[in-house]
């Protein structure tokens, strides 16, 4: 047994997940960890703007993403392995276009982020700290842009050791601050959205600069942007992301006010730090699946994809049993009902676990990011219309049961297609 433990453990797409894991939480401790000293430090109100401005960012950079991570994970992995020709000026092409876009969307910002401060985030903060964060949006994207071509191209722990690194530096720079007595909403923002980006991308520059010299010698291609996959995508994970959010965004309309959305707002935050190993291990499994052209290597990607899975579907199912009390020593008691809502999205979350697989071989290996917008546009209707109805009757228990049947239509709706496509090879 303990034979072929080790043996599991020495395989490339075990470290790799091992490396990954182990990054992206901790660059979550890392995030908690500014959380706790910045909360010492400034005022709650100034600590309550940082957190909307830096919201904006974090969000912006995700929604400009223009869905050029899926290219990213589809295209590359399989040019590097062939070793083809085309491959900077996709690199090249795939950043001059989202960089283009997002700067026209980053432009508008620029003309009327003060207005939209002034009548709907209503933070106060001076001009100066509203374009230094819409500045910022910008930073995100380029390093979201680097780490997924690290990661497409399996350097994931130069991806997570950079990353690391840049948050390390950050810290040296936020400890620098405090005495000198500038720790303000601006200078965090550009500790975070500039200085750390800035920071990392001199990392890649020092181990990957031929990289940078053969990009800026090469010219850009649009058909290497693939519009209709990148766009079909970026609408897809929209539908995702929004209905992500539905059941927060309804529960605070029917039940505003009440501290059972506090409860929920809590136990979808532990759901979702769970699901940041889903992510690690998808982000591996990605270039894999991009590089299947047989049958029987469609069916070794899916056991090992199921296989490394089990992982955070264990995590769910053990979040399910642990005991009340486990939770009262990190939550106290008078977040008690945060357990039995944390419990029962538990397991909806098993099925979205299981759900990663045939998504991953519909937009990786038959490259149809359309079954996935399908999907997701169900799920989403799922999601807005149960949750609508149910959550006046059943309150902060509905969104686990809507949640639950969202999932299982997408992964049937997944599993009807990937058997076609299966036959089709």
């Amino acid at each position: 047994m303990l034979v072929r433990l080790f043996d599991f453990f020495k395989k490339p797409t075990s470290r790799s997940i091992i490396i990954n894991t182990i990054g992206n939480y901790l660059n979550v401790v890392f995030v908690a960890f500014f959380a706790f000293i910045l909360v010492r430090i400034m005022h709650p109100s100034e600590y309550g703007v940082l957190s909307v401005l830096l919201g904006i960012s974090y969000v912006l950079a995700n929604v400009l993403d223009f869905g050029t991570t899926a290219s990213i994970y589809s295209y590359l992995p399989v040019m590097i392995e062939k070793k083809q020709g085309n491959i900077y000026v996709f690199l090249k092409t795939i950043l001059v276009y989202q960089t283009g876009f997002s700067a026209i969307i980053i432009a508008l910002l620029l003309i009327t982020f003060p207005y939209l401060d002034k009548v709907f985030f209503k933070t106060g903060a001076p001009w100066w700290e509203l374009y230094l964060t819409t500045f910022s949006v910008l930073f995100f994207i380029w390093q979201n842009y680097a780490i997924n071509c690290l990661n497409a191209a399996k350097r994931f722990f130069q991806a997570n050791l950079y990353l690391n690194l840049s948050n390390i530096i950050k810290t040296i720079l936020i400890f620098i601050l405090i005495p000198l007595k500038l720790i303000s909403v601006g200078s965090i923002i550009f500790a975070f959205g500039i200085f750390g980006p800035l920071i990392f991308f001199l990392l890649i520059f020092f181990y990957k600069r031929h990289i940078f010299k053969l990009m800026v010698a090469s010219p850009i291609d649009k058909k290497e942007f693939r519009f209709g996959y990148t766009v079909t995508f970026f609408v897809a994970s929209q539908f995702f992301n929004l209905a992500q959010r539905m059941d927060l965004f309804l529960l605070s309309f029917f039940l505003s006010k009440s501290a059972e959305v506090g409860y929920y707002g809590l136990a979808q935050k532990i759901i979702l730090t769970v699901t940041a190993s889903i992510a690690s291990i998808t982000q591996v499994l990605s270039p894999q699946f991009s590089k299947i052209k047989t049958k029987p290597e469609i069916i070794k990607e899916f056991k090992h994809g199921a296989l490394y899975l089990l992982i955070p579907a264990g995590l769910f199912s053990l979040l399910f049993f642990i005991p009340n009390w486990v939770f009262y020593i990190f939550f106290t008691e008078r977040f008690a009902q945060t357990a039995t809502i944390t419990k029962a999205l538990s397991l909806p979350y098993i099925i979205f676990t299981l759900l990663n697989l045939p998504y991953l071989f519909i937009l990786y290996t038959v490259k149809k990011p359309g079954i996935i917008l399908f999907a997701n546009l169900i799920f989403f209707i799922i999601i807005s219309v149960g949750c609508y109805y149910l959550i006046p009757v059943y309150k902060v228990l509905a969104p686990p049961y809507v949640i639950a049947v969202g999932f299982f239509v997408s992964l049937i709706i997944g599993g009807i297609y990937s058997i076609i496509e299966y036959k089709k090879f």
